[in-house]
């Protein structure tokens, strides 16, 4: 062995043994445990960056160490290959999507693989190839069949840079479109949803996966379950057939103090609502509103606006005509876009009924109230007042009662609502699947028979956005025939958001060559679900409730047997550089091939797991990443000679096996509970402990070799060339990853204890036992706070506190 680390001669040495050994390939093994560990695959956009590696070669460490410890690992890797990321940038370069992309591709392949991970790329799946995508457009035929695809009309975002519709959940701070920053606008437009809203309930259910509860929290706030009442108000005006409109609220115990009632400007009625004399206000009122994105409309502290109809509906209640107006802050897409106003109980109402000089009836008594107007809304406990039969009532009373009536009376139902709204999946682009569905004059609405998938994408299609999609100028593309009746048909031209593509890419990985349906359902259900699934909480309500609801819909069709797609969840954190997170967009990305080319990959990964705990992330450093280059060439120091022991001094032999299973037993929990930091903190205090003892040669051989072994398998995880090279530099059989996981004695490992007297004043007041290597602080408070020795310090001041290791604290008062 030569007596240079030499990282790039060693690191594609090994890998292309691994690579020719099929070393990383996996298979499936009933007499194994098996353990799917899964990393989020990245867009195709451009090269790696470290932010990149920050996600993926700590997750590696993980998989690597739980096949070590005998599990039969699936690690695999591919790339999310539609969407706006890759189309934005072929375009900027002039390049057609389909070869920027692949060429992306070729580059990150070969980026991932100088990581060194066990990625298993016999499974490798691309989400734009057709024999992946076929399979995403059998998925929509399904959802379809079974009612939960469909077409609407909806007021929808419109990005008008992208040139394309967003889902909610891709309009992000204020009312921004989440890939360019544009401010997102409203366009009404006949598109494509799935019914993830029929899930919304069981979506809320987290009792059969470990996920941080920061997830949970945001799914279950975006999900937004609300418990209240459904209501009717009646409808009686000239020209309209409807004779009522239903509301939800959650404070039916209210419904006498309504005085007006509000619409949102995008509600179908407002039209017809609207008298001849106010339709000129009105129509401006609803333009302007049109303008004004969500985030606008519903900002805390905005003045409110509105106008009103010259129409009424009548409170079942009361019998009163209650007037209809429009206000910004009533949103179409949540709940049925109309809201009873109550003044005296709703912060917001009550701005809108001062600023309309609107009346406000108190219906909830405030404790001690006198009978005056409220100064300010009351939301809060109290008893009816000014309710007709349930005067007197406390509000939770009240509320059952009213829902009562309700439901005698057919004017409503106590029920639960929900702040989520339907996935709009349509998209005006052309870089992503095509929604297999052709219109017909004659027969309507088709699905494409499963026999003729995929629809494919047409290479030779403008793909430039202008606001339609690009397919519905490519006639070779669009003039088709119907599946049912043979006649002329025009395919649909929108294309699917790439969401429907991740949606399902980890059930692939199990049989990504199978061609007789998306997955063979023996390797599936040997797989399924993952049990390790890392990745940004930045996709939190975004691909993360997404595949949760794909996985409960293509349950529910019949094509799998199990509820969650990922057991537990991890989240890692971010990486600083120049005072912001590492994004392509700030330009201040760190590129890691020149790191790799100068100090090698291993040196890389380590640095990555040290700046700090990995759910936190840290600061890049090039100063930083140099101590790891330094501890790695420590280590092939302490591995580059033949030891030869001279005296061994058993204190110092018996230490070095101590330190030795000690350091196992450490390693082992943190690398269980992710903590890659102090892992490898452990692993500098191992190699701290064998460099004097190598120089002194003061153990036995047999203590020097059980070292050095279980350094380099404690190691291997995470700097797996340099591990395997020196592995086999010693004489060990091939492959330090074939190995077992090192076990520990729990007697060696065991810290030493020692007694410690308590001295108050000269005089013995009580024993401790404590480790030998406590801190004079620890034990200091120890002493301190022994039930003994407070008898002789807590009415006195204690003047000095003297610790002679390992034998006395001696306290002075």
């Amino acid at each position: 062995m030569t007596s240079i680390y030499d990282p790039q001669a060693i690191e594609k040495k090994w890998r292309d043994r691994w690579d020719a050994d099929h070393l990383h390939e996996v298979t499936e093994d009933p007499r194994k445990t098996k353990y799917y560990a899964l990393t989020m695959f990245p867009y195709p956009s451009g090269d790696l960056h470290i932010g990149h590696w920050y996600a993926m070669a700590p997750s590696d460490v993980r998989a690597r160490f739980k096949r070590m410890q005998g599990f039969n690992v699936l690690h695999p890797m591919g790339f999310d290959a539609f969407g706006l990321p890759a189309e934005n940038a072929a375009i900027k370069h002039g390049i057609h999507p389909y070869t920027w992309t692949m060429a992306n591709i070729e580059r990150m392949r070969g980026q991932l693989r100088s990581m060194g991970c066990i990625y298993d790329w016999t499974r490798e799946v691309v989400s734009c190839q057709p024999d992946y995508y076929r399979w995403t457009q059998f998925f929509f035929l399904k959802l379809f069949n079974a009612g939960l695809a469909y077409r609407g009309t909806a007021p929808v975002n419109w990005c008008p840079q992208c040139q394309t519709v967003l889902a909610n959940e891709q309009v992000v701070g204020e009312g921004e479109c989440e890939r360019c920053g544009a401010a997102v606008t409203k366009r009404d437009m006949e598109q494509w949803f799935f019914r993830i809203t029929k899930y919304a309930e069981e979506l809320l259910d987290f009792s059969k996966v470990d996920w941080p509860e920061r997830i949970k929290t945001i799914q279950s706030n975006w999900i937004g379950r609300s418990e209240g009442a459904e209501l009717s108000f009646g409808l009686d005006h000239p020209g309209v057939e409807q004779k009522e409109i239903r509301v939800f609220t959650t404070r039916p115990d209210t419904i006498h103090g309504v005085t007006f009632f509000l619409l949102s400007p995008e509600h179908p009625l407002v039209g017809k609502l609207t008298t001849p004399e106010r339709k000129a206000e009105v129509e401006a009122y609803v333009e302007w509103c049109r303008r004004q994105a969500d985030y606008e409309r519903t900002a805390l502290g905005r003045e409110k606006t509105g106008v009103f109809l010259g129409s009424y509906v009548i409170n079942r209640f009361t019998g009163e005509r209650v007037p209809i107006w429009i206000t910004d802050y009533v949103l179409q897409t949540y709940g049925t876009g109309a809201v009873m106003g109550v003044p005296a109980h709703d912060e917001r109402d009550f701005e809108f009924a001062t600023r309309f000089q609107l009346p406000i009836r108190t219906v909830i008594a405030p404790a001690g109230w006198n009978g005056a107007p409220l100064e300010e809304a009351y939301a809060g406990d109290g008893c009816l007042v000014n309710s007709g039969e349930f005067n007197g009532l406390p509000w939770k009373e009240g509320f059952k009662a009213i829902c009562a009536k309700l439901e005698r009376e057919g004017w409503g139902r106590a029920t639960v609502a929900y702040r989520i709204r339907d996935w709009l999946i349509s998209r005006q682009r052309y870089w992503g699947a095509p929604i297999p569905i052709v219109y017909c004059d004659k027969c309507g609405v088709v699905p494409v028979s499963e026999e003729s998938l995929p629809v494919l994408l047409p290479p030779d299609a403008e793909f430039k956005p202008t606001g339609e999609s690009p397919l519905k100028y490519c006639d070779s593309f669009v003039n088709t025939t119907c599946p049912t009746c043979g006649g002329p048909a025009r395919r649909e031209t929108d294309t699917m958001d790439t969401f429907m593509c991740s949606n399902w890419y980890f059930l692939r990985y199990t049989s990504p060559g199978f061609d007789k349906g998306p997955f063979d359902m023996d390797k599936l259900n040997y797989w399924m679900p993952v049990d390790l699934y890392t990745g940004g909480a930045e996709h939190a309500v975004l691909h993360l409730l997404y595949s949760r609801f794909f996985v409960k819909a293509l349950r529910d069709v019949g094509l799998l047997e199990f509820d969650e797609p990922f057991a537990r969840l991890f989240n890692q954190g971010i990486i600083i550089h120049g005072g912001g997170k590492m994004s392509k967009s700030k330009g201040n990305v760190v590129a890691p091939d020149e790191y790799v080319s100068k100090l090698g990959a291993d040196t890389v990964r380590t640095y990555l797991m040290f700046v700090g705990p990995w759910n936190l992330g840290g600061e890049w450093s090039d100063s930083g990443i140099v101590g790891l280059s330094r501890w790695l060439n420590r280590v092939w120091t302490l591995c580059d000679s033949e030891y030869v022991p001279g005296v061994v001094d058993s204190t110092v032999d018996a230490r070095v096996r101590h330190v030795t299973h000690k350091t196992v037993k450490a390693v082992t929990a943190d690398l269980e509970d992710f903590r890659f930091n102090t892992m490898l903190a452990r692993l500098m205090e191992f190699t701290n402990v064998l460099g004097p003892v190598q120089e002194a040669r003061s153990v036995s051989g047999e203590t020097w070799r059980e070292a050095i072994r279980i350094l380099l398998l404690l190691m291997a995880p995470s700097a797996p060339h340099i591990a395997e090279e020196l592995w086999a530099s010693l004489g060990y059989p091939y492959s330090i990853h074939n190995q077992e996981w090192p076990s520990f004695d729990e007697a060696l490992a065991r810290e030493e204890e020692v007694t410690v007297a308590v001295q108050v004043n000269g005089k013995l007041r009580d024993k401790l036992v404590v480790l030998a290597d406590i801190s004079e602080e620890e034990v200091t408070a120890l002493a301190l706070a022994s039930e003994r020795v407070r008898v002789f310090t807590d009415a006195r001041v204690v003047r000095k506190v003297i610790y002679v290791p390992g034998r006395i604290v001696s306290i002075v008062v």
